[in-house]
C-alpha cells in the first residue's frame, strides 16, 4: 500500500473473494482502488491477472473476451475501469458459470472502476447471485493515524493518498487542484455527461462553500442560469462519482414541521479546500466553512467505519431548531445519534436532546477532534474524538449502542 497506509479495505475485499466469484470495487479516481486491488493480486495463491480498459495493449487482449477470461482461471482476474466495456458483464457470467461447473467457485475476478452507478448497475443485472460490491473511500482517520499522519493533516489535505503523503500542503493543494481539473475536463465527458466545465466548477465550488447544509436546487439553478432539474441532474454525476454524499431526512410519524430537502456534503475535504482555495490549516481555521468542514470530515470518517448502519439526519420544528447531525439506523429505526462540533469543549442544545426524545434514541454522542482524556459521559449523552468512535464503529454496533 502507499508507504504504508493500510486500508481495512484490504481484508474486506480479501474476504468477499473467499466467498464470491466476483468482487466489485468502486471509489473516485486516485482513490487507491488500483493499488490495493495489486496488492491483493501480489498475495493471491494461484497469481493474478490485470487489465486496465483504459489501455489500448488490455483492449487488445479481450478481443475474444470470453476465451481470454476462461483461460485465467485458477488465477484471479483484475480488470480496471470495468465500466468502460459493459459487454465484458455477460461475458462474465458465461466465464463464472463455466468455471464453477469445473469446480472453482469464488475467487475468480475483481472489478475495479470509478462511476458506482454505471459499473454497479451493469454488475448487479448481469452478476446477480455472483458478485459483491464494496467500495473505497478516502483514508479514515484510523488508517491515517496507523501510518504516523496526524488529523489535521488528515483533515486539510483530504483522503486521496497522493494528496495526504505529498512532501509540502503546497504540493498537495497542487495535486488536488490538477485532480479536480482532470474531472472537469476528462472523466465527466468520459461518463457521457454533457456538462459544460466551467458551469460543473461553479456548482462544486457553490456545494463547497454550503457543504453539510440543506441542498437548494433553486437557488443554485438561479446562480447559475439553469434549471432546477439540470442542477439535480449535475448534482447526481457528482454523487455517482462519489465526490458528493446526498445524505436524505429522516421521517417520523410527528406532528411536527420536518425539513424535507436532503444534506449535501464534498465528500473529501481536501478538494473541498481546494475548491475553497485554503492552503493551510491557517487558511482552513479562519474560513467562515471551517465548522462545516470539520463536520464533512467526520461523517465520511463515521459512515466510512461501518457498514451496519443506514445514514440519515434529523431536523424539526421551527427553523429547524430541533436536530441531529447524523442518524445511524438499523432494523429500520434509528439507534445512534450523533452530533459533530469542532471544540474541544463541545456544547450541545436542547434542541438535540428534543430530537432524540422525539426519536426514541437513547444512545447519544457528541463527537470533536480527539482528546487525550478519552470519552466520558455528560448530561446524557457521550463526548467521544472522532478517531475513538470510528474504533467503536469498526468493532460493530453492539458497543457502539452500549450492548454487551
Amino acid at each position: 500500500m502507499d508507504m504504508g497506509i493500510q486500508r481495512f479495505a484490504f481484508g474486506q475485499v480479501q474476504d468477499r473473494l473467499t466467498h464470491v466469484p466476483a468482487v466489485v470495487l468502486v471509489g473516485p479516481r486516485q482513490v487507491g482502488k488500483t493499488t490495493l486491488a495489486q496488492a491483493i493480486a501480489d498475495q493471491w495463491p494461484a497469481g493474478a491477472t490485470y487489465f486496465d480498459l483504459e489501455a489500448p495493449p488490455d483492449l487488445d487482449r479481450l478481443e475474444d473476451p470470453y476465451s481470454a477470461l476462461l483461460r485465467l482461471a485458477p488465477m484471479l482476474g483484475v480488470i480496471d475501469e470495468a465500466q468502460r466495456m459493459p459487454s465484458v458483464f455477460p461475458v462474465l457470467r458465461s466465464v463464472i458459470d463455466q468455471n464453477r461447473r469445473s469446480g472453482m467457485r469464488h475467487g475468480q475476478f475483481l472489478l475495479l472502476g470509478s462511476a458506482w452507478l454505471d459499473l454497479t448497475m451493469a454488475a448487479t443485472e448481469s452478476l446477480a447471485g455472483r458478485v459483491s460490491l464494496v467500495e473505497l473511500g478516502g483514508v479514515n482517520i484510523d488508517e491515517a493515524a496507523a501510518a504516523g499522519i496526524d488529523a489535521n493533516t488528515l483533515w486539510l489535505r483530504g483522503g486521496f493518498p497522493d494528496a495526504l503523503l505529498a512532501e509540502t500542503n503546497q504540493e498537495s493543494l497542487q495535486w488536488r487542484t490538477d485532480l479536480i481539473a482532470t474531472y472537469l475536463e476528462r472523466d465527466v465527458p468520459l461518463f457521457g455527461r454533457r456538462v459544460p466545465a466551467e458551469t460543473l466548477r461553479r456548482l462544486w465550488t457553490m456545494l463547497a462553500h454550503a457543504s453539510g447544509g440543506l441542498f437548494n436546487a433553486s437557488a443554485l439553478a438561479e446562480n447559475l442560469s439553469v434549471t432546477g432539474p439540470t442542477i439535480k441532474s449535475y448534482v447526481d454525476l457528482l454523487v455517482d462519482l462519489k465526490l458528493v454524499r446526498r445524505l436524505e431526512p429522516w421521517s417520523t410519524n410527528t406532528s411536527k414541521r420536518l425539513t424535507k430537502s436532503p444534506k449535501i456534503y464534498l465528500r473529501d475535504t481536501g478538494l473541498l479546500h481546494a475548491l475553497l482555495r485554503l492552503r493551510d490549516l491557517d487558511d482552513l481555521m479562519g474560513h467562515p466553512a471551517v465548522g462545516a468542514s470539520y463536520e464533512s470530515l467526520a461523517v465520511e470518517c463515521l459512515l466510512g467505519a461501518t457498514k451496519d448502519y443506514d445514514p440519515a439526519f434529523y431536523r424539526a420544528g421551527r427553523a429547524g431548531a430541533d436536530e441531529v447531525d447524523l442518524l445511524l439506523i438499523r432494523s429500520g429505526l434509528p439507534q445512534v445519534a450523533i452530533e459533530i462540533k469542532l471544540g474541544s469543549a463541545p456544547v450541545v442544545g436542547a434542541g438535540f436532546h428534543r430530537a432524540c426524545d422525539d426519536l426514541g434514541v437513547t444512545t447519544r454522542y457528541v463527537v470533536h477532534p480527539d482528546d487525550p482524556r478519552g470519552a466520558y459521559e455528560r448530561n446524557g449523552l457521550t463526548v467521544i474524538g472522532l478517531a475513538e468512535l470510528v474504533g467503536r464503529l469498526r468493532q460493530g454496533w453492539q458497543r457502539v449502542e452500549g450492548q454487551p
